[in-house]
């Protein structure tokens, strides 16, 4: 499914993307029409699943970075259904199915009162929803924290974009279930700021959020190995798979709730967020294909830092409402630096091999202070 990037454009990548972009916002028009009956009713829900595929994209682009980072050292076999089925449970599953399972849990109804009540009294179904937004936020924020602090509690990690944080951290790993002590310290903080039935729900749920994370490295860790002792070529599996799909929930989770801010119709939110789940579709194949990761080696130091600032946003957003622009905003900021940063260190290196045999120390030195900057 994965193959050689050599010779093809950012265009040619992005063509499922697009062709999905102009089905989607067509079917968003007639949806439109169908609903308000009016050019300027069609018009307005043409709109709002065109902001909420870019409130997805900007919210996902580090999603894509990460799976990509995964995704190349899974199988083609697996490559190959991560890219079908998986794409299949976010677009649906996620975007779709999982904001009825909320409202049939919250509301105990059963699946098909739930999309009646969301075709027939979408008010009713948005408040059920914002209802549940603070065990969501909970849950999700904890997974994707640890999710980042994974990557930077990792003794063997010798790459360091800012190097007197990073470091540290690296070797701090050696002291096992840091990340897990740091996260339940986190968990009492938030917990001691809300009150009464809140407060336990937040812990509740931020606690299930680290079993599911631990659960699925557990998991992850035996499937592979099994794959392992069967097949070496099999590593990267079904356990990779899992993680992928355990990791695109909690990136959708603040996606789905927030697009309520802007429509109270899951149909026109399934669309909107499913044109973005394309496009990150598309990026995550482009950033393997092209090896980009490898090129520019500070690029997923960027994404794992948004992750992480990701997972306190949603934390804090149990606390006061915080716009999902910002969180889009604020992601897509680091991984811009992020890619600053790695053109700014494949020029030094650049340069640095233009000259004859350069001093040892002059070369230790402009790599201390690149993992500084």
């Amino acid at each position: 499914m994965i193959g050689n990037g050599e010779g093809k454009t950012t265009l040619s990548y992005l063509k499922w993307a697009l062709i999905s972009t102009v089905i989607g916002l067509a079917l968003g028009a007639w949806l439109g029409w169908q609903t308000e009956g009016t050019l300027a009713g069609m018009a307005t829900v043409f709109f709002i699943c065109a902001v909420l595929a870019v409130l997805e994209i900007s919210l996902s682009f580090d999603n894509a970075i990460v799976n990509a980072n995964k995704l190349k050292d899974m199988t083609p076999v697996w490559q190959r259904r991560f890219l079908t089925w998986g794409i299949l449970i976010a677009v649906f599953g996620m975007r779709i199915v999982f904001p009825l399972l909320i409202v049939v849990i919250a509301a105990g109804i059963g699946p098909i009162d739930a999309l009646i009540l969301a075709a027939r009294e979408p008010a009713e179904y948005a408040r059920i929803m914002h209802d549940a937004h603070l065990p969501i936020a909970a849950f999700g924020g904890t997974f994707l924290m640890m999710v980042g602090l994974t990557y930077f509690f990792n003794h063997e990690k010798d790459v360091h974009w800012i190097g007197f944080i990073e470091k540290h951290m690296a070797r701090s790993a050696t002291v096992k279930g840091i990340e897990i002590a740091f996260v339940l310290l986190l968990i009492l903080v938030f917990s001691n700021l809300l009150e009464g039935e809140d407060a336990n729900t937040f812990v509740f749920s931020a606690i299930y959020g680290l079993l599911t994370f631990l659960a699925v490295e557990v998991v992850g860790g035996l499937l592979d190995a099994s794959q392992k002792a069967m097949s070496e070529a099999a590593k990267g599996g079904l356990g990779a798979f899992i993680y992928l799909e355990v990791l695109d929930a909690s990136f959708s989770f603040d996606g789905v709730i927030g697009a309520f801010a802007l429509t109270q119709n899951l149909f026109i939110i399934a669309i909107g967020l499913g044109i973005g789940a394309m496009y990150v579709r598309s990026m995550t194949i482009m950033l393997v294909e092209k090896g980009t990761l490898a090129e520019y080696r500070y690029l997923e130091h960027g994404a794992f830092y948004a992750i992480l600032i990701l997972s306190v946003v949603m934390y804090c957003q149990t606390l006061v409402h915080i716009p999902e622009v910002i969180t889009g905003l604020g992601g897509a900021t680091l991984i811009g630096i992020s890619l600053w940063s790695s053109i700014r260190y494949n020029r030094r290196e650049k340069e640095l091999g233009h000259h004859e045999a350069p001093h040892a120390g002059d070369r230790v030195s402009a790599q201390l202070g690149e993992n500084n900057a």
